[in-house]
C-alpha cells in the first residue's frame, strides 16, 4: 500500500512538474507576443508622428495655380476647394476617423470595422480594428520613405497578417496615391502632377513616387463632384495569388465638406474594377477629416 502511495505522489509531482514547465512556456510566448506586438505599436507611432509634422511655411490655395488647365480639371479642383470660399491654406496632411465593412474574399461574410489613418504627401498609417468576438483583428497598414507593410494580429496580441516585401511596398505605393482624393492638395500640379482631360467629364492624373508610375482616373459630374475612380494597382487577388497589376476602382456615393475641402464621404471600393471579376471587399462611411 505504501508504495502505491508513493508511485501515487511521484506520478502527481511529475505531472505538476510537466504542468509547471508548460505554463512557463506559456508565460515565456505571452511575453513575446506582448513585446513584439509593443515594438510594432511603437513603429506605427512613430510614422504617425512624422507624417503629422506639419509643413513650415503655409501656402495657400489661389484659382492661379490651376489656370492653365483643362476645363474639368479646373471644375475638380474648385470644387474639392470650395470655389466660393476664401483661399484655402494648403494641407500636407489630413487625419481621418472611418467605420464601415471590410471582407478579405468574396466568398467570406462582412465584418465591422473601425478604423483611422493618416494620409499626407510623405506617406500614410491605417490603423483598424476588424471583426468582433474571438475574430477581431487590430492592426495597420502603413507606407513611408520606401518601406510599406502590413501587420495585423487577433486581439492585438497573436500575429495573423505581417507581410513586409518589395510587393507590399509597390502595392501600398498605389494604395497611398489612390487615396489623394481626400488630400486634393497632394494633386495639385504645383506637386509635380500631370493632368489631362479624357473627356468633358473624365480627368486623368500621373503622379509618381519612388521609382512608380501611376495613372488616377476620375470621373467627375457637371460640379466637379467626384463620383468614381479607377487605376492599375499592383496586388495578388489573382487565382494563383501572384502579383499583377490590377484594376482598381471606387465609387462615391456622398461627400463632405470638411475645414474647406469637400471630399468623398460613402466609398465603396474593390479589385478587378470594371470587369465580371469585380470583388467588392471595402465599404467605408467617412466621420471626421482633420487637415494641416
Amino acid at each position: 500500500m505504501n508504495n502505491t502511495l508513493a508511485q501515487k505522489s511521484g506520478g502527481d509531482l511529475v505531472l505538476i512538474k510537466i504542468l509547471l514547465e508548460i505554463g512557463a512556456l506559456f508565460a515565456v510566448a505571452i511575453v513575446a507576443l506582448l513585446f513584439t506586438q509593443a515594438k510594432h505599436n511603437a513603429d506605427i507611432a512613430q510614422a504617425w508622428r512624422t507624417l503629422q509634422t506639419r509643413a513650415s511655411s503655409i501656402e495657400r490655395f489661389s484659382k492661379e495655380m490651376i489656370a492653365d488647365q483643362p476645363e474639368p480639371v479646373q471644375r475638380y479642383f474648385l470644387h474639392a476647394f470650395e470655389d466660393t470660399a476664401p483661399e484655402i491654406p494648403i494641407a500636407s496632411s489630413v487625419h481621418l476617423k472611418m467605420s464601415g465593412t471590410l471582407r478579405l474574399a468574396p466568398t467570406q461574410e462582412w465584418m465591422p470595422l473601425q478604423a483611422e489613418e493618416l494620409l499626407s504627401t510623405q506617406g500614410f498609417v491605417w490603423k483598424a480594428t476588424a471583426g468582433k468576438g474571438l475574430m477581431q483583428m487590430q492592426g495597420a497598414d502603413y507606407y513611408m520613405h520606401g518601406a510599406g507593410r502590413s501587420r495585423f494580429s487577433l486581439w492585438g496580441l497573436i500575429p495573423v497578417v505581417n507581410a513586409q516585401s518589395p510587393d507590399v511596398m509597390r502595392s501600398s505605393i498605389g494604395r497611398w496615391m489612390g487615396e489623394c482624393f481626400w488630400l486634393p492638395t497632394a494633386l495639385l500640379p504645383s506637386r509635380g502632377v500631370s493632368w489631362r482631360a479624357i473627356d468633358a467629364n473624365t480627368i486623368q492624373a500621373s503622379l509618381k513616387a519612388d521609382g512608380e508610375l501611376l495613372r488616377l482616373t476620375f470621373v467627375i459630374d457637371a460640379q466637379g463632384r467626384l463620383l468614381r475612380s479607377s487605376f492599375l494597382r499592383w496586388g495578388n487577388q489573382t487565382e494563383d495569388k501572384h502579383y499583377a497589376e490590377i484594376p482598381f476602382g471606387a465609387t462615391y456615393e456622398a461627400e463632405q465638406t470638411f475645414d474647406g475641402y469637400t471630399i468623398p464621404s460613402q466609398i465603396s471600393a474593390g479589385w478587378w474594377s470594371g470587369t465580371d471579376r469585380y470583388f467588392e471587399f471595402f465599404r467605408m462611411t467617412l466621420e471626421q477629416a482633420e487637415f494641416r
